[in-house]
């Protein structure tokens, strides 16, 4: 049956997404809180060793952790969306087309990403609020049903896809370089018999496309966070008017090199949570008596 594996695959793409996101959500907060201290408004330490124990001197262990309600919400329908979506574009791609994989992976990106939004806004709005609190500033939001409610209030129902383009762009560039290069590299790995389908081809698989993602993604990233981030302070006068000015400005600002800030924290978080991923959405797979992806 067809529609019922969909929906064990469902399921395991979620159980696999859950313990991806919270092994590695602390590195998350770090890039996240990297990225925005890197703006030409703020001086502060900008080494990722230094701000995650920053986090936990001021905020504690819980503080690396904040957000992980909205970003496992996220992944809830992000994750499972582009996986399957993906799996299922990827049966009319010409066999080992490397380039109809890349736009497979790329368009399950894009329509996971779009359905997904809201929750993904929700989490970068609760990771800056703990800045807010660090500050000595109240929070703004309670909990993730309170943001969503407050957003919906003051930006109305359009607000909650405030930087879908950004987004978009991005969640293709990932995904193109994380499902095909996934994909493609598995296949590399088994064809040329460098190992077994087991957990050292998975590693090997989930390693590269983890670097390709990255190269691919970084630039969108700064774009989106900084765009993400802006949005939120009423008071402040807008630095960057559109995912286009933002680019111009970082670059002409801080050099190309600037849109690759973030390269090691970026890969230290997409590394890590598609390894764990891949290696426990396979093991599932494996498990439940479903063909390996």
């Amino acid at each position: 049956g067809g529609t019922e594996n969909t929906a064990v695959k469902m399921v395991l793409t979620s159980l696999s997404a859950i313990a991806a996101e919270t092994a590695t959500f602390p590195i998350d907060i770090t890039k996240t809180r990297l990225q925005l201290l890197n703006q030409p408004q703020s001086r502060a330490p900008t080494n990722a060793f230094r701000v995650a124990s920053g986090i936990y001197s001021s905020e504690g262990l819980l503080g690396l952790y904040k957000g992980l309600a909205p970003a496992i919400l996220r992944h809830l329908f992000y994750t499972p969306i582009r996986i399957v979506t993906y799996e299922n574009l990827r049966v009319v791609a010409p066999d080992n087309s490397v380039s109809g994989k890349a736009v497979a992976g790329g368009l399950s990106g894009v329509f996971a990403q779009v359905v997904a939004s809201p929750a993904d806004l929700v989490k970068v709005r609760m990771q800056a609020d703990g800045r807010h609190v660090a500050k000595g500033l109240p929070p703004r939001y309670k909990g993730t049903f309170d943001a969503l409610a407050k957003i919906i209030r003051v930006e109305g129902l359009k607000g909650l896809w405030t930087g879908v383009f950004p987004n978009v762009q991005r969640a293709f560039l990932v995904n193109m370089g994380e499902l095909a290069c996934y994909d493609q590299a598995k296949r590399f790995i088994l064809r040329n018999q460098l190992c077994e389908d087991n957990i050292y081809a998975h590693t090997l698989a989930s390693i590269m496309s983890g670097l390709s993602a990255t190269t691919l993604s970084c630039p969108a990233d700064v774009v989106k966070t900084r765009m993400m981030s802006q949005a939120s302070d009423k008071d402040t006068k807008i630095f960057y008017r559109n995912s286009y000015d933002c680019l111009l400005k970082t670059v002409k600002l801080e050099g190309i090199t600037a849109l690759w800030k973030g390269f090691f924290p970026t890969w230290a978080r997409l590394g890590p949570w598609q390894f764990v991923f891949w290696v426990s959405y396979e093991k599932l797979r494996y498990l439940s008596g479903l063909s390996s992806f």
